[in-house]
């Protein structure tokens, strides 16, 4: 006879996710020797162009590392690589010692060869490319303006950028560096250790490799979100299917070998829970989930946390998109508005600015969650949060009018 699936009940789902994105209430420290081991515990860190506080990497890990600052993370690079960049389901800071298992991605990469050099043009660009970097050192796309086309940091490709996106995700280039936001590029012998570049897993291999990190990094989930973890691509695409049954296949292998039982994640009122597995530790766990703080903490639209939107609607009642693709006047809340955590619940959204040039942080628009009010406490730690939100975007001073209170 089957056993029940352990039931995870709502609040502990809620911990449970929390702790496992380090948002738990474990006070981070450690300064700049910390920022390495917290993205590994997360699995990656989103990169992201726009700067309304600060980029979306620097938010990420001031959420979690009291003591961040930016520079932290320019000196983990500048000093020993501990990460590589690449794509998980964006743009991403990866743990350096993952490497090995994107050679599948890069093989892929190479099987979509046609769509790439339509996309180049003039594929005579690539070994122009690969030539130049090879004589000369790291490389940007300003430095092949000669080759013709937009050579922009990332708003238009012409044939020396395509070139340089394609030699990257196939594995020939890595990126060393950003400058601003450009990419600096460099052939990936001279920046990946030898090991790790010379390492072979299997498709077996990280085919068993992926959902296991995954789960590691979620707790418990089903197979779409465990799949999902690192995906590439939507699961519209068939290779990303062919993740999801390669997914179900693991998670059947792993039960009859009693490395797996069945879960369920109670969901927030008016919702559907989660039926998905766990290890056989959970149990033992979510005895002893640590207690969420209770300070306010504004977070990034891109947050981990906030990536699988079903699960954060599910789990946390929370339902938040992103509208910077949204025109205009279909956004209901606005161009780049940023979540409210507060213990293990999802209390509002808040529209705000760094204003350098004012040498301030100006509040548009606050609106708070159904059966949240401001009180007097919680306006206390909002304003808390509002100062170290301050010292991340460099500003002094500090707008909050009182009528940034939005209602509905």
């Amino acid at each position: 006879m089957n056993k029940a699936p352990f039931v995870i009940p709502n609040d502990k789902a809620r911990a449970l996710i929390l702790a496992r994105h380090g948002l738990s209430g474990v006070r981070q420290e450690g300064g700049a020797k910390a920022v390495a081991p917290l993205i590994h515990k997360l699995g990656y860190v989103q990169l992201d162009s726009i700067k309304i506080i600060e980029r979306a990497q620097h938010h990420i890990l001031y959420s979690r590392h009291s003591g961040y600052r930016p520079r932290h993370l320019d000196k983990l690079q500048a000093t020993a690589p501990a990460l590589f960049e690449h794509w998980t389901h964006d743009s991403c800071l990866i743990p350096l010692e993952f490497y090995p298992h994107w050679r599948h991605r890069f093989a892929a990469a190479k099987a979509n060869k046609a769509a790439w050099h339509e996309r180049i043009g003039d594929v005579r660009a690539i070994k122009t490319v690969r030539e130049h970097i090879a004589a000369h050192g790291a490389s940007m796309a300003r430095d092949f303006a000669h080759l013709g086309g937009r050579t922009g940091p990332w708003w238009g490709w012409g044939p020396a950028k395509a070139s340089l996106e394609w030699l990257w995700r196939t594995g020939e280039l890595a990126v060393v560096a950003r400058e601003g936001f450009e990419k600096v590029y460099d052939l990936a012998e001279r920046v990946i250790p030898k090991p790790l570049l010379d390492a072979k897993p299997s498709l077996g291999d990280t085919r068993d490799w992926a959902p296991a990190e995954a789960l590691e990094r979620l707790g418990a989930g089903t197979a779409r979100m465990i799949a999902e973890f690192w995906a590439t691509t939507s699961l519209k695409d068939s290779q990303a299917m062919a993740s999801l049954a390669g997914t179900h296949a693991w998670i059947e292998r792993e039960k009859k070998n009693g490395r797996l039982i069945d879960v369920v994640l109670e969901a927030a009122p008016g919702h559907r829970p989660f039926h998905g597995v766990a290890r056989p530790s959970i149990e033992d766990e979510v005895k002893q989930l640590p207690a969420p703080t209770s300070r306010l903490r504004v977070l990034s639209p891109f947050d981990p946390v906030l990536r699988d939107r079903s699960r954060a609607e599910r789990i946390f009642g929370f339902d938040y998109t992103i509208e910077i693709f949204v025109p205009a006047h279909k956004r209901k809340y606005g161009y780049y508005v940023f979540p409210l955590l507060e213990d293990s619940r999802f209390v509002g959204r808040i529209d705000m600015k760094a204003e350098r040039d004012k040498d301030r942080l100006a509040v548009k628009a606050l609106w708070l969650e159904p059966r949240f009010k401001l009180t007097a406490r919680r306006k206390a730690k909002l304003e808390r949060e509002l100062a170290r939100q301050a010292r991340l975007g460099a500003v002094r001073d500090i707008l909050f009018p009182a009528d940034a209170l939005k209602t509905g």
